[in-house]
């Protein structure tokens, strides 16, 4: 294995930046560890910095649960489940949990040899590779052997890594400003690198063999995707354009590049994954185009001339046995709406309306389709088209300024979104669990149900949308009402009404109603209602029986 520096100056460093509030302090402690890296090193260290083994968008990651990392704690230090659940609940962060047991390490590794950058990113590479028949005894022998080998410290960070849960505060920005002043390129460099490599990895690689200058975006090598910018009134958009904007229906479907250079074509998405092998028509479908190209636009589940419920799209995704079922009953079609790449050249800082008429070139020849466009000016139009879309099945519209720049990874005013509730239930708190991270200590997650006859029948679980003084008023609350204390869980006393909006419904076999709201957010505690006003399963199916777009489970 190549020389290479301590892993436990890595978590040194993390943990001095997670010590401080200071921006600028934990950029400087980051920067001034980096600069005395190699390259190799700086690319394995910027990743875990931010909590991940591998270069965006790989098909594998680290696939280690939390019952495996407990599994381990308790196998070399001896503590009990019951240890590891109170400490839990102490930290709400397994990587606290792991430097605290580790102290009271009772197994020592044969050779007392000090970890490696480039030895534990190794292991994370075996952790990767680890899967079928077998895998799980795989992975827990590699998270012991590297775990039996860490001090406290150590053994936090890589915990931290393996579980994605870094929370050191070093987000994008200060990254780039890290990188920017570790090897001595500016910060608008920097970024515009980042933004074409994808990578945090990648681009400390890059800056410290100086190479930023010759990053160009090229097929198949994904970027961060622009987003738009929610408002919620047509009113409201109108005044934000004052002018004519492009509007196009939003679909309910998953945002995807498609990449094409030569013959080969690769779809990625959101999250800069290759997602290709679960859309062979995209790929088929785009193969035909003359031109190399990378195109912004969604799948979308759709039959005759209409899209389908998001829900059969999702039984496709990641389900390669009896895959062919699974799409024939959810075909799909990709909708383009922007060009990001044409020929061999950016097309980014084109304005958008340029960019459509490229877009418009490049798509000859292909299955693909053009997503549908309008042109609207003031409140009158944008209301009329947002209940057209809404009308046909679309969630709702996305309107665009026409003389947009592309802005890659960027929630700008040049794109918004208009979109709407489905409805809001009245619904009663059945269980409740503790937070994570920032929540830790404090009950943030509540089950909740609706009435059947007199039964209380569950329906969804939601985390967002309390302010933290009603979170904590509920965690006192929860408390007082627990019927059973499971630790992380507890059942309590169906006393409290929430009401609970939600974008649909769908069929499901997770919860005892049938049902689940799709996308479920607190609007506000009930405490006006009683349980006995709470809403009915009768009112839930009425509901999913009026949408537009509805699924039965059973049907793929």
């Amino acid at each position: 294995m190549r020389s290479s520096s301590k892993f436990a100056d890595l978590a040194q460093t993390l943990e001095a930046v997670r010590g401080t509030r200071s921006k600028n302090q934990k950029v400087d402690a980051f920067a001034a560890y980096l600069s005395k890296l190699d390259a190799d090193d700086a690319e394995e260290a910027a990743r875990m910095a931010v909590g991940t083994s591998s270069e965006r968008g790989s098909k594998d990651e680290v696939q280690v649960g939390y019952s495996t990392v407990f599994t381990v704690l308790k196998g070399i230090t001896g503590a009990s489940s019951d240890d590891v659940s109170k400490t839990y609940l102490k930290y709400g962060d397994l990587g606290e949990v792991a430097e605290e047991l580790l102290r009271a390490k009772r197994e020592r590794p044969l050779f007392e040899e000090p970890l490696t950058i480039a030895g534990v990113s190794d292991s994370f590479g075996r952790l990767r590779s680890a899967k079928g028949k077998g895998s799980g005894a795989t992975r827990e022998a590699l998270v012991k052997s590297l775990l039996l080998r860490a001090t406290p410290l150590e053994g936090k960070y890589i915990v931290k890594v393996m579980t994605r849960e870094m929370r050191t505060g070093l987000v994008s920005g200060m990254m780039e400003g890290a990188i920017a002043a570790a090897f001595g390129s500016s910060k608008e460099e920097t970024a515009k690198a980042h933004m074409l490599l994808g990578d945090v990895g990648l681009l400390a690689k890059a800056a410290s063999r100086k190479q930023l200058g010759s990053v160009r975006m090229e097929p198949f090598r994904p970027v961060n995707f622009m987003l738009a910018e929610p408002l919620a009134s047509a009113e409201e958009v109108a005044s934000h354009f004052g002018e004519a904007a492009y509007a196009e229906y939003k679909y309910d479907g998953v945002r995807a590049q498609v990449h094409k250079k030569g013959d080969e074509v690769r779809v990625y998405s959101r999250r800069l994954e290759d997602i290709s092998a679960f859309f062979p028509e995209v790929t088929r479908g785009a193969a035909g185009s003359a031109y190399d190209f990378i195109l912004d636009g969604e799948i979308v589940p759709y039959s005759g001339g209409k899209p389908l419920p998001f829900q059969l799209l999702q039984r496709r995704l990641r389900r390669m046995v009896n895959f062919s079922e699974a799409a024939k009953n959810a075909p799909v079609e990709y909708f383009a709406f922007d060009l990001l790449y044409e020929g061999d050249r950016e097309v980014v800082e084109l304005t958008l309306r340029e960019r459509r008429k490229l877009l418009d070139q490049v798509r000859a020849g292909t299955t693909l389709r053009t997503a549908e466009s309008s042109t609207v000016e003031g409140a009158g139009e944008i209301s009329k088209l947002f209940r057209k879309s809404r009308d046909l099945g679309y969630e709702g519209l996305v309107l665009k300024s026409p003389g947009s720049q592309y802005t890659m990874g960027k929630r700008g005013s040049a794109w918004v979104k208009m979109k709407e509730e489905l409805d809001t239930i009245d619904a009663v708190i059945v269980a409740a669990e503790y937070g994570h991270g920032k929540r830790a200590g404090v009950i943030s997650d509540y089950t909740f149900a609706v009435r059947d006859g007199d039964e209380l029948k569950t329906i969804g679980k939601a985390y967002s949308g309390l302010t933290d003084a009603e979170i904590d008023e509920m965690t006192a609350r929860m408390k007082e009402i627990t019927v059973h204390d499971y630790g992380y869980t507890r059942k309590v006393k169906p006393e409290v009404v929430i009401e609970v909006a939600f974008d649909s419904i769908q069929r499901s076999d997770r919860h005892d109603s049938g049902y689940a709201l799709r996308f479920p957010r607190i609007k506000r505690i009930r405490a006006d209602k009683s349980v006995g006003q709470a809403d009915t399963i009768e009112k839930v199916e009425k509901t999913f029986a009026g949408q537009r777009l509805k699924v039965d489970r059973a049907s793929g």
